[in-house]
């Protein structure tokens, strides 16, 4: 969680949001700041998490900001507890993990389960080959910097184990049924050439969402930067989406 405050990856999209929002933040279990020694990592103890972050935090009714996988988290809170969440702000998100997509293949398959088993065995080498093959994914045009910083954060934010577990939990992601249940005003924002998630899983995440409004954003990367061509229009997006209506 520190790290995302001092790394040039998140820092310009969390210091630009908290300058008109309060910004509440939190490391998932098995990640970061929180215990890494639990023994069930799924949506229901992600969405029980946050459940219990506002909850602590004496949050009633908040916009809700889900990012990549915690789009689906986001998606089913929303759904369970509709009376806490005034708006919802989903970007770089997806209905269904890679398992479970319908253009699936099996040659798609097995290099999934290469990639867990490389995380397994890379993920916390000194030697950040492996690692910069997931940020070359995430941030493929980062500058040497912010790839070295996305390599180190990579490290430092959770262990090989539960790397892996994460990979495969999210990777089975399912919340396809919920989106019609959807009843907050929502807002959806992809990058048009993002190589980690395909637009088009943005586009069917926004379509399931009863009058949810898409943005397609310029630019490649998943982790959008501060030099991305999309951060301005993101910013200008969200602030006017969460300021109006």
């Amino acid at each position: 969680m520190e790290l995302d405050w001092e790394s040039p990856i998140y820092r310009h999209m969390l210091v630009e949001l908290a300058k008109r929002n309060t910004v509440l933040r939190y490391d998932a279990r098995g990640s970061g700041l929180s215990d890494w020694d639990v023994g069930d990592i799924s949506l229901d103890a992600w969405v029980g998490d946050l459940k219990a972050v506002v909850d602590t935090s004496g949050l009633q009714r908040f916009p809700l900001f889900g990012y990549s996988q915690g789009c689906a988290v986001s998606v089913v809170f929303a759904t369970r507890y509709p009376d806490r969440v005034s708006k919802l702000v989903l970007y770089g998100g997806f209905a269904l993990g890679r398992y479970k997509r319908p253009s699936v293949t099996a040659a798609d398959l097995e290099r999934y389960k290469a990639t867990a088993t490389l995380m397994r065995l890379g993920w916390d080498s000194d030697e950040p080959t492996f690692r910069q093959l997931l940020t070359s994914q995430l941030a493929p045009t980062a500058t040497v910097e912010q790839a070295a910083a996305f390599n180190v954060m990579q490290r430092k934010s959770t262990s090989p184990d539960n790397a892996v577990r994460y990979y495969e939990t999210v990777s089975n992601f399912d919340v396809a049924e919920l989106l019609p249940r959807v009843s907050v005003p929502t807002l959806v924002l992809h990058v048009r050439d993002d190589l980690m998630v395909p637009v088009e899983e943005g586009r069917r995440l926004a379509a399931g969402i009863p009058s949810a409004r898409f943005v397609a954003l310029p630019g490649r990367n998943h982790a959008l930067l501060e030099t991305d061509p999309g951060m301005a229009q993101f910013l200008e997006e969200v602030s006017y989406f969460l300021e109006t209506g």
